[in-house]
């Protein structure tokens, strides 16, 4: 071998094994060489993950077809919408939604409108099939280089969520806010989380590369696009176009994407920012377009509010110029428009008219509703998908608002130091059906706040003392047994009872504190005599009058003791106006607030039944009652007698009522039979004070039911009064003049009363009016007491359970 060759190979060897030892060495440095590791990773992360990205991206949104949601419900497309509760007349007593919408059609959109939402959000909507690629570049461009390269450069010890954003936000097309939107709002509310939110080993790999929220962000992004693709083909399949296909899928979007201030939907923010609807705009309100176009990238900073109107302003100004380059609108009116200040309608605080009767409504929506099916219920009426048709007359809730507010401002200018402090209540029932027509819960504004229906309700939900409006029950239990009638002659003498240890004496005072004597039983009531109603309910026995008082409407539970007689027992103002309606009326019933409820299909999935009764023949104790109530408005000494005037020309029967130290004052009163209405006023205060002397209920709480009854009969609201049967008339116009002798003894029966059985079948109520059978079937055991007449002392007679 010549010396030339032998070195040129032996230098070749050399150099073969200098490589060797640096490819043998070679992991070590790299081991130990911090910089090359640093190079290496992102050498690798920049080449492998763009194109792992756009192999896995294509795969999925192409090919994969599994776990898709259901797309029956996008198709008919019956978003959250707003529940409304009517009034009998259609008129609307409230609205009430978790998302306030209007839904209109595509054919409703204005094209002003259309052109603003497409400059803004999704220029290429019309042609793509749910994914823009053209944006691709743009957003690609925009990745943060340096925020991959600190994904790969931070170490264990850093805050990785404080990392910037590898992919830039935005891009999405008016399909892909609307799918992230309906299907994937889980997904969209935690893609900033700390966790990650997708299984599997690709995410896995991917949040070590990106970050956790990064990867979150990413794979929803994926998901979209996915399901966005996926939804064109299937609309297009559903609708036989594309064209037709878009429509119905932009139609979606303006209904359904957040527009700030709880509107979602340009039609409820149009309304909401403008007081205006969106079917009217023009190109003249292209500013006003643009302005809600502009507001779905963020509502916090876009949605206008008078504190914040420079970012918006700037954001639709920005759209307008977006509409001239897209050619939708000219660019001198553009121009003019920009200079246009925003305009915001004003949105005064008012109070719900029928707080009370729309909080009844939902109580009784929460008893119907599992009657009826799973789609019936609060939530189906908070998100639009049933309307609630009321029984409720907002003629008549105003009328009874009004009143209230009117009689409280004359006790205020009476007691000066009760400024708006003084509550009241009321209640209007229908007669024939127990119907609710208005109910007032408390004053519209207390204590410098709107009332509202989640705010107390003190017709149904405040248990007071009734007072003497508790004494016609006593005396409709002595008629239903027979025990004695109108005329029959009853002690209004001093007399005790026994206190609740059944030891301590009490003494009854009436309130003038005077007794007069024997009297009619009709005066008794008319001037409401504590003596004589005392002595009634222990003639009777005390647990008579308290299944009377259940039997004719009272549900709750009323305590044992004689005082009951006077009202000492509480009872909801609802429960008292409905005892009344049933005695003015006699037909059973419950009250009602809810007439029937429709869902939004169409279809009624629940109407009120008035329920069949069996006939019942105890039509004298109610007549009789009838007839005394009468006489506390027509007698001269009667504590309604007010209410018998030529300035108060309609027929009504009622009864006074005042509590212990004139903590309540009550009036609850009625137009006759079953065309004819009850109300029932309350007046007193929260903290249970007394009113002042002489604040009775004829002097505080009557004005309202006058008032009341005087503006529905003169507006003909409740048809015209019934008129008082002639026959009950006459007998009280005999009494006024002295022709009826009083009488000194009745039929005694049973407390208890003769069982009568009722014909075989039963009746339906609307045909003729049915009384409740009161203690019609005694349990067995039960204590019955039998009243004799006797004479006392004095030679008076009396009547005695001894």
């Amino acid at each position: 071998m010549e010396p030339q060759e032998a070195s040129r190979r032996s230098a070749a060897a050399d150099r073969m094994l200098n490589a060797h030892d640096f490819t043998r060495q070679f992991p070590a440095q790299f081991r130990n060489n911090r910089m090359a590791r640093i190079v290496f990773r992102i050498a690798a992360g920049i080449i492998l993950a763009p194109v792992a990205f756009a192999v896995f991206t294509a795969f999925y949104v192409n090919f994969n077809r599994t776990n898709l949601p259901d797309l029956n419900g996008f198709i008919r497309f019956e978003p959250p919408t707003m529940g409304h509760v009517y009034d009998a007349n259609g008129h609307v007593l409230i609205e009430l939604g978790r998302e306030r919408r209007d839904i209109m059609r595509y054919e409703q959109i204005p094209g002003v409108v259309r052109e603003a939402v497409l400059s803004a959000e999704d220029q290429n909507f019309f042609s793509h099939s749910g994914v823009d690629y053209s944006v691709f570049l743009r957003l690609l461009a925009k990745t943060n280089i340096r925020a991959l390269v600190a994904h790969f450069t931070t170490f264990d010890g850093e805050d990785a969520s404080k990392r910037p954003l590898v992919f830039p936000q935005g891009g999405s097309t008016v399909t892909q806010q609307l799918v992230r939107g309906y299907f994937l709002q889980k997904l969209s509310g935690t893609k900033n989380s700390k966790s990650l939110q997708h299984d599997g080993i690709f995410p896995r790999v991917l949040a070590i590369v990106i970050g956790v929220p990064g990867t979150n962000k990413l794979l929803l992004k994926i998901e979209t696009i996915r399901l966005s693709v996926w939804i064109e083909s299937e609309m297009q399949k559903q609708y036989g176009s594309k064209r037709r296909a878009k429509e119905e899928l932009f139609a979606r979007y303006a209904n359904f994407v957040y527009l700030g201030n709880g509107r979602y939907g340009f039609a409820a923010a149009s309304d909401f920012y403008f007081h205006k609807p969106i079917e009217t705009f023009t190109v003249d309100d292209a500013d006003k377009a643009a302005l809600l176009a502009g507001i779905p990238k963020s509502p916090g900073e876009y949605a206008p509010t008078v504190e914040n109107l420079q970012k918006p302003t700037r954001r639709r100004n920005q759209i307008l110029n977006l509409m001239v380059a897209n050619h939708f609108l000219p660019a001198e009116v553009a121009q003019h428009l920009k200079l246009e200040p925003i305009r915001l309608a004003a949105h005064p605080i008012e109070p719900v008219e029928a707080a009370a009767a729309v909080e009844t409504t939902l109580e009784e929506l929460k008893r119907v509703g599992p009657n009826l099916d799973s789609e019936t219920g609060i939530d189906q009426l908070l998100e639009g998908h049933i309307q609630i048709y009321s029984t409720v007359d907002h003629r008549i809730q105003h009328i009874a608002n009004v009143a209230l507010e009117n009689a409280l401002r004359v006790y205020e200018k009476r007691h000066p130091q009760s400024v708006g402090l003084i509550q009241g209540s009321v209640v209007v029932l229908r007669n024939n059906d127990s119907a609710i027509l208005a109910e007032t819960g408390g004053r519209e504004v207390y204590k410098g706040r709107n009332n509202t229906y989640s705010d107390y309700n003190r017709a149904a939900q405040s248990k007071r003392q009734p007072g003497s409006a508790m004494k016609p029950f006593v005396y409709l239990a002595a008629f239903s047994q027979g025990a004695l009638d109108l005329d029959t002659s009853v002690p209004d003498e001093p007399i005790s009872v026994a206190g609740a240890n059944g030891r301590t004496i009490k003494w009854i005072s009436n309130f003038d504190n005077q007794f007069e004597g024997m009297i009619p039983a009709r005066q008794a009531l008319a001037e409401s005599r504590n003596a004589v109603a005392i002595w009634v309910a222990g003639q009777i026995g005390i647990d008579s009058v308290l299944k009377t008082a259940q039997a004719i409407g009272i549900r709750t539970k009323l305590q044992p003791y004689i005082t009951t007689a006077l009202g000492a027992s509480e009872v909801t103002l609802v429960e008292l106006a409905n005892a009344y309606r049933l005695m003015a009326g006699g037909m059973p019933g419950e009250p009602h607030v809810i007439d029937r409820i429709q869902h939004t299909r169409g279809e009624v999935v629940y109407s009120y039944q008035q329920p069949c009764c069996l006939a019942n023949s105890n039509d004298f104790a109610l007549s009789l009652i009838q007839e005394g109530l009468r006489g506390v408005v027509r007698i001269p000494s009667g504590t309604a007698h007010a209410l018998d005037s030529h300035a108060f020309p309609i027929p009504v029967m009622g009864k006074t009522g005042t509590t212990n130290d004139y903590r309540d004052a009550l009036f609850v009163g009625s137009t006759f039979g079953l065309n004819g209405i009850t109300v029932a006023v309350r007046i007193g205060f929260d903290d249970n004070r007394s009113l002042g002397a002489k604040e009775t209920g004829a002097f505080a709480a009557l004005p309202v039911f006058r008032e009341i009854m005087l503006k529905i009969y003169q507006d003909r609201l409740a048809g015209p009064a019934p008129r008082f049967p002639i026959g009950m008339e006459e007998n009280i116009d005999a009494y006024l003049r002295g022709d009826l002798p009083p009488k000194d003894a009745t039929a005694f029966v049973s407390p208890l009363g003769t069982p009568s059985l009722a014909d075989d079948g039963s009746q339906d109520c609307s045909a003729r009016p049915a009384i409740l059978s009161i203690h019609v079937c005694e349990p067995s055991g039960h204590q019955r007491y039998t009243i004799y007449p006797k004479k006392n002392e004095s030679g008076r007679l009396i009547f005695t359970n001894e």
